[in-house]
């Protein structure tokens, strides 16, 4: 599919990537989405916190909404697509992957870049719920997830199409990425959280990983290395990058799938932007907008120009 020409034209200051990246994560804020949590059981019996929101009408169409890397369903990015999907006749599924939501998960894995196992289980409970009409849209860690999840396999008819917004298509390239100077202030963050609820998961599996591995921890990949890889029955941190990443998935897809990665996303290399796996899959559809950061995107009224799109393109297929 030729590369689709954005439009987005942001107001000056969140022409900056960072400002667009900082803003929509620290300070941005979606009002009066009422959700209703439901606690599923999975395929390996631990559980998912799944919250719902709903059209005022009656509907079969149903989007499942997947976060990012230490995301949860009340991100603003979130909310704000579930509030605009349901006032268009959508009901939502706000996706919390293990471990995200406010109970601890009773397994020693929580979830990962390619963890497609549970989203699968979500599509079959909605597909049990009666919806014959689904959309998948994820963000950042949660897009890579949709586009491996839409390429690796056989999906049910009742799956229709599916967005993936600021994604890491190579995930071994996006590391490194993060890793650079420009980036070290996002980092730090991420690895904060991300060791923060690793403590919480030794308190359950004390057995399973030492004071000193954690200690070891002091970037990205280590984590990776110490925690994603063991826990998730890969090699190291290379092998998860290399197994998990959406891009080798791609050519395979066959569901209208929009892929909206932004230019100035410091969090995302070359390698990110499949624009010749686009141009050779009718199917996949890829924009690249000048300016929206890392899941910024602002746009006018509180409605972000990738919650536009998404809601946009779901309804064309």
């Amino acid at each position: 599919m030729p590369i689709i020409d954005s439009d987005y034209n942001p107001p000056f200051l969140f022409k900056n990537g960072h400002f667009s990246t900082v803003y929509s994560g620290l300070y941005r804020r979606v009002h009066d989405v009422v959700q209703e949590r439901e606690r599923i059981t999975l395929s390996d019996d631990d559980f998912l916190d799944l919250d719902w929101s709903y059209s005022n009408t009656k509907t079969n169409k149903l989007v499942i909404l997947l976060h990012g890397l230490e995301g949860n369903a009340q991100r603003p990015y979130m909310l704000g697509s579930a509030k605009l999907f349901n006032t268009n006749g959508y009901d939502a599924i706000s996706v919390n992957f293990r471990n995200c939501s406010d109970t601890p998960n009773l397994k020693y894995q929580t979830y990962h870049s390619g963890a497609t196992e549970d989203l699968h289980d979500v599509v079959q409970h909605a597909i049990a719920k009666k919806y014959s009409s689904i959309s998948i849209v994820g963000v950042s860690l949660g897009g890579n997830m949709t586009l491996k999840y839409v390429g690796e396999r056989n999906l049910p008819s009742e799956v229709k199409s599916a967005v993936a917004v600021s994604v890491p298509c190579s995930l071994y390239h996006s590391m490194l990425q993060l890793h650079k100077l420009e980036n070290v202030l996002y980092s730090r963050r991420f690895r904060k959280h991300l060791i923060k609820s690793l403590l919480k998961k030794q308190v359950q599996f004390p057995e399973r990983i030492s004071d000193t591995e954690i200690k070891s921890i002091k970037t990205l990949k280590d984590f990776d290395d110490v925690y994603t890889s063991k826990a998730h029955g890969f090699k190291n941190a290379l092998d998860y990058y290399e197994k998990c990443s959406c891009q080798q998935f791609l050519s395979n897809i066959r569901i209208p799938t929009l892929i909206l990665n932004a230019l100035d996303d410091s969090f995302l290399s070359p390698e990110c932007f499949p624009i010749e796996q686009a141009k050779n899959n009718d199917f996949l559809h890829l924009e690249m907008p000048k300016h929206g950061g890392h899941a910024g995107y602002y746009d006018a009224n509180n409605v972000h120009y990738n919650e536009k799109r998404s809601l946009e393109f779901v309804r064309e297929n």
